[in-house]
């Protein structure tokens, strides 16, 4: 039977569960050392839920094409595969916190922010109390991924994104405190979280042009920020105004939800379920259906229906094996 995935403001159950994984995850090590990855400093294992913070930079610096700018779009984000190669981190996350918590019944839960921002996107919201995700701080100091003056068993922040994109070690390789800073100014922050009239507007778009195809709804050459279609409405940059639905999400949260080492804070896994499911509300819409395919020229290699994810080598699956997960999971409700 299928997992479902639940709000975690309704379900108890899922919170505690996630809570507790994250921490175990965050203790366990791979066997692994910073310097296997190529990462400068001094030598340090690397823990299981580091792997992810790893493979999120990793993959948002791999450029395509492969001779461009990774800014302009890369492996994970700006283009088609975004949806895809983010719906294959959640399952692996999913997986991971089933198998160190000896459940297989964990279904990795979501925070609805669009119901924060109809709510006028309060910085308290229940979200950000100290029995879900604490809240804001430099260093975050409550709820279960504070940092607490001489705790041992402080939740820290090990690897981030350094200047030139790769990782790097925080706080000298010893670590540091979580950072949010909600609502910051523009342009380096924004003071509202998406509606539900924008994720309606995202759900409802189609192009205006005389015989679309279908998949002309989801993207539409030439693959990219300014491509408009679904996958760039709900990643947030069309209309081009301001920043949208995701994008908005991390920029309201600010502090460590901002660099390509947002996977830090363990917020952004309920936020990227939240966009899955904006996403599995698409497909059950307009179909199972996804551009390019396999026709595209090369320098679309890495976001073709048949290319691999570049998450990770020993998961050689592809953006058409992500079309549909309705055997692996499904959720409560869908917006």
């Amino acid at each position: 039977m299928a997992l479902v995935r639940r709000n975690i403001l309704h379900d108890e159950n899922s919170r505690k569960k996630y809570i507790a994984g994250v921490d175990l995850l965050k203790k366990e090590k791979t066997g692994r050392t910073t310097n296997s990855f190529g990462i400068p400093g001094p030598e340090n294992p690397v823990y299981t839920y580091d792997l992810f913070v790893i493979w999120h930079i990793q993959a948002g610096s791999y450029p395509i094409p492969r001779n461009g700018d990774p800014l302009l779009r890369n492996f994970a984000h700006r283009g088609p595969v975004f949806l895809p190669w983010h719906r294959l981190m959640l399952i692996l996350v999913e997986l991971n916190i089933q198998r160190i918590l000896g459940d297989n019944t964990f279904a990795m839960p979501y925070w609805d922010w669009s119901a924060d921002g109809d709510d006028g996107s309060p910085t308290d919201a229940p979200i950000w109390t100290s029995d879900y995700m604490g809240g804001q701080g430099n260093p975050v100091s409550d709820g279960p991924f504070g940092f607490f003056p001489n705790d041992p068993n402080n939740f820290t922040v090990r690897l981030e994104s350094g200047p030139d994109g790769r990782p790097s070690q925080a706080g000298n390789g010893q670590g540091r405190g979580l950072i949010r800073e909600f609502a910051q100014p523009w342009p380096g922050g924004w003071d509202t979280l998406p509606t539900s009239a924008d994720v309606k507007a995202a759900l409802d778009f189609a192009p205006d042009s005389p015989n679309p195809k279908p998949e002309d709804r989801y993207d539409v050459v030439d693959y990219s920020v300014n491509s408009d279609g679904f996958r760039s409405r709900l990643e947030g940059w069309r209309p081009p105004t301001r920043p949208w639905t995701h994008n908005q999400v991390h920029m309201w949260t600010g502090g460590d939800m901002l660099p390509l080492s947002s996977p830090n804070d363990p917020v952004f896994f309920l936020h990227h379920c939240n966009v899955d499911r904006t996403w599995e509300s698409w497909l059950r819409r307009y179909g199972r259906i996804y551009t390019p395919d396999m026709t595209a020229p090369d320098t679309y290699t890495g976001e073709r229906i048949g290319d691999t994810l570049a998450l990770p080598a020993s998961y050689p699956l592809t953006p058409g094996n992500m079309l549909d997960q309705s055997s692996w999971c499904t959720y409560d409700q869908l917006p």
